[in-house]
């Protein structure tokens, strides 16, 4: 749900020209950003490595990379629509399409994109591009989603379940109309295995989300963001707007959906 390489523009439902754009990579960096981060360090990245972002949206993990790289190092952070991503020294910013545009080979000692590759039908290619564009021993680090479980009604009972089950529900058949497979992350380490990498690390992370929390604040932003396609997609605006009081009320929670963190490294001898 965020990052916006996809095959075309057009196909990635989350536009980073929207008018609640700024709010969506808002609430993923408070999400998503401490695991993230977390993950990285354990590769040692620091002063002198060569990185990529791909997909860097609001540019959150691009500018800690580049605070990480310098002296010496540099930061190049991708998106269809790089608009988002603020200037810093270290960190350059550049338009490209990571399933047409080229890479170069073998020129990065770490990669990292979080919820792009989810959203590409091509994604096992773009694993094998990513591969060749590590250096022997650098590392690929990928954040992605499992909402295998998440589509199912909260537990509790509580008051808003029904409709809250059915927004869930209707942001799955958005996301699979769109050519994403939000279920990717439970198999993610599977299928860059098989493009090549090694020193498969995986971490799997849940929380509750409860009233004013990252992951609720996320979920009203994309109601909004994506009306017209949960309008499509057999949603009402009642019920839409009925969904947003339910997750602004307070002692309303629910699960989140897991999150997959993955890294892998090219062979020193590769």
């Amino acid at each position: 749900m965020t990052g916006q390489n996809s095959a075309t523009a057009s196909d990635y439902v989350f536009d980073n020209d929207g008018d609640h754009s700024s709010d969506q990579h808002h609430y993923l960096a408070r999400l998503l950003d401490p695991l993230t981060f977390e993950r990285l360090a354990l590769t040692g990245v620091g002063p002198g490595w060569d990185c990529l972002e791909v997909g860097a949206g609001g540019g959150s993990v691009a500018l800690w990379l580049a605070e990480r790289v310098t002296p010496g190092g540099r930061v190049l952070a991708t998106d269809i629509k790089p608009g988002l991503i603020p200037s810093r020294p270290g960190l350059t910013v550049a338009r490209h399409d990571i399933v047409t545009d080229p890479l170069p080979e073998g020129a990065f000692d770490l990669i990292h994109a979080r919820l792009v590759l989810s959203h590409l039908p091509r994604r096992r290619e773009v694993l094998r591009r990513l591969r060749a564009a590590l250096r022997p021993g650098g590392w690929l680090q990928l954040d992605e989603i499992d909402i295998t479980r998440w589509v199912a009604p909260p537990p509790s009972g509580g008051p808003g379940e029904e409709v809250y089950a059915a927004y869930v529900k209707a942001m799955a058949r958005v996301l699979g109309a769109a050519g994403s497979d939000p279920t990717w992350g439970g198999t993610a380490a599977r299928d860059m295995a098989a493009a090549g990498l090694t020193d498969i690390d995986r971490t799997r992370w849940t929380e509750v989300w409860k009233r004013g929390s990252a992951g609720l604040g996320l979920l009203i932003s994309n109601s909004h963001h994506l009306e017209g396609r949960l309008l499509e997609a057999g949603m009402t605006l009642g019920q839409l707007r009925e969904v947003r009081e339910v997750m602004s009320a307070p002692g309303f929670s629910a699960p989140s959906f897991e999150i997959h963190s993955i890294l892998g490294r090219r062979g020193r001898d590769d």
